[in-house]
C-alpha cells in the first residue's frame, strides 16, 4: 500500500487567514464524557482531524451512536453498553485508558487494548491504574490490554505524583459517578482538562476548581447529555503564527482566545515578534528580524511542550544561540534528526539547559538543545516521527532551498485540522504525491 507524501518547496512569506478550531486534545476527551450522560450531546467547532474519527470508531463499538456532520459531533448511548474496546484500536491514540472509568460505571467491567499516541517518551499508565485502584476498582494490566472490574466506584483522596493531564482526566470521568467525594491533589490545570470539567459540569456533574491544583468532585447518581462549544486549539494558533514569523510573512489566527496564549505570546514577542490582538483574531510580524532565546516548557500555565516543536525550527531562524529545555517529555526531541538534515543547525543533550534542573536531572534523556541561528535550510526527503513533528517538518521545508519530501504525513492529518488547505491558502508550494 503506496504511503502519501508531501512535496513542499520554498516558498516566500506566508501570509492570509486561518480559522482553529476546536483542539484535538479536547475533542475526544468529550466524545468520551458524552457516554456517560442519558440523552444526546453535541459538540459544536469539532475540528475535522484523524483523531475524531479513530475516538468515534471505537465508541461506536461500544454502543455509543456517533454523528459527525462538518463541524458538529452528536453522541448519545445506546440500549446495550459493550464493554471491550476491540485489540483493532492497540496502538492508535491515548483515548482507551480514559473509557475505564465511564465503561465501569455503565458496565461494571471494562477491558481496553494498550494506548498508543506519539513516541515522545513514557506516559505511563500507572497513574490512571493506581487512581482507579484507590477508586475500589480491580485493575489487572497484561501484555495486551488492561481488565478492570467494580460494583462502584467510591470518591477517595488521590495525589498525583506529577500534574499528568491525561491522570487527572482519568479521574475527572471516573469521580463524577463516584459515590462520595473525591479530591485531586496536584492535579494538571491545562485549558483542556478545565474545558473538559465545565463539560461535565453541564451534564450535572458537581465539581469545584480549587487553588494549589486541587480539584474536588462529588458523586451524583447520573449525568445528562449536554452541548458546547469547543475553544480554539492553542497548540493550532501558535504554529500558524510561526509559520508566518518564520517565512517573513503574518499570519492572523481567528478563533482562538488570547487568554490561551498568554505565555507563547509573551516568549514570542521576547524574540522581537510584534503582535495585533483583537477579540477576534491575533496576528504576529517581525519586520526587525527575530533574536535568540532560551525557553524552558513546563506543565500549564509555563511554556506548553506542544508549542516547543514549532519554536525549535522558528530558532534556526533567529540571530543567535538559542536553548530549548523540555521538561515534560524525556523523547520530546525525537524529531530533531529530520531537521538536522534539512540543514537546522541543532545539537541535543542530557543535561538540563535553560532552566534549573528537571526531573529528567541525571538521567540519559537526552531533553535539552542548542540551536545556532541563522541556519541555510536545504530540502530534503525525510520522515516525521509524530503530529507536532509533522507541522515542524512543513516550516522548515517552507524556508528550505529546494523541494522537501515529507513522509508520514497521516501524522500531521491526525492533529491539525485541514492542514493540507490551510497552508495552500497561505501561499505554500504544497502538493500531495502517492
Amino acid at each position: 500500500m503506496s504511503e502519501e507524501v508531501w512535496l513542499i518547496e520554498s516558498s516566500g512569506p506566508l501570509r492570509g487567514d486561518v480559522e482553529v478550531r476546536g483542539s484535538k486534545n479536547a475533542v475526544s476527551k468529550h466524545m468520551v464524557a458524552a457516554m456517560l450522560g442519558i440523552g444526546p450531546s453535541t459538540l459544536h467547532n469539532a475540528p475535522e482531524v484523524g483523531e475524531v474519527g479513530i475516538t468515534a470508531a471505537m465508541l461506536e463499538s461500544l454502543g455509543i451512536e456517533v454523528a459527525i456532520n462538518d463541524r458538529e459531533i452528536t453522541l448519545e448511548r445506546g440500549p446495550e453498553i459493550r464493554p471491550r474496546v476491540p485489540e483493532a484500536f492497540t496502538g492508535l491514540n491515548r483515548i482507551p485508558i480514559l473509557m475505564l472509568g465511564p465503561l465501569l460505571h455503565l458496565a461494571g467491567e471494562a477491558y481496553v487494548p494498550l494506548v498508543g499516541g506519539d513516541p515522545i517518551g513514557r506516559r505511563p499508565v500507572n497513574f490512571h491504574v493506581e487512581a482507579l485502584r484507590s477508586m475500589g476498582a480491580e485493575v489487572e494490566v497484561r501484555d495486551t490490554g488492561i481488565f478492570a472490574k467494580a460494583t462502584r466506584l467510591r470518591g477517595t483522596r488521590i495525589e498525583l505524583p506529577y500534574p499528568s493531564v491525561g491522570a487527572t482526566e482519568t479521574i475527572l470521568l471516573s469521580a463524577v459517578l463516584a459515590e462520595g467525594k473525591t479530591v485531586i491533589k496536584g492535579a494538571a490545570t491545562e485549558p483542556e482538562v478545565v474545558e473538559l470539567a465545565l463539560f461535565l459540569q453541564r451534564m450535572g456533574a458537581r465539581i469545584e476548581l480549587s487553588p494549589d491544583r486541587r480539584i474536588v468532585i462529588e458523586g451524583v447518581d447520573s449525568l445528562r447529555g449536554a452541548s458546547t462549544w469547543l475553544a480554539g486549539d492553542r497548540i493550532e494558533a501558535f504554529s500558524y503564527l510561526v509559520a508566518g514569523l518564520i517565512t517573513g510573512g503574518e499570519v492572523r489566527v481567528h478563533g482562538c482566545p488570547q487568554d490561551r496564549l498568554v505565555t507563547a505570546i509573551t516568549t514570542l514577542a521576547r524574540m522581537g515578534a510584534q503582535f495585533d490582538i483583537t477579540d477576534d483574531w491575533l496576528t504576529a510580524s517581525a519586520p526587525d528580524g527575530l533574536r535568540a532565546a532560551a525557553v524552558q516548557t513546563d506543565t500549564h500555565p509555563g511554556f506548553m511542550t506542544d508549542w516547543q516543536t514549532p519554536l525549535m525550527v522558528l530558532f534556526t531562524q533567529a540571530e543567535g544561540m538559542s536553548v530549548l529545555h523540555e521538561t515534560v517529555f524525556e523523547n520530546r526531541l525525537v524529531y530533531v534528526p529530520a531537521l538536522q538534515k534539512m540543514g537546522c543547525e541543532i545539537e541535543i543533550f542530557d543535561v538540563c539547559l535553560g532552566g534549573p534542573a528537571c526531573r529528567y536531572h541525571d538521567t540519559n534523556a537526552r531533553h535539552s538543545a542548542v540551536v545556532r541561528g541563522i541556519s541555510k535550510l536545504r530540502g530534503a526527503d525525510v520522515t516525521l516521527p509524530d503530529i507536532r513533528a509533522g507541522f515542524s517538518g512543513v516550516l522548515a521545508a517552507a524556508v528550505a532551498e529546494g523541494t522537501s519530501t515529507l513522509r508520514g504525513v497521516h501524522h500531521i492529518e491526525r492533529g491539525y485540522h485541514r492542514v493540507f488547505d490551510q497552508f495552500t491558502s497561505l501561499g505554500l508550494k504544497i502538493s500531495r504525491e502517492a
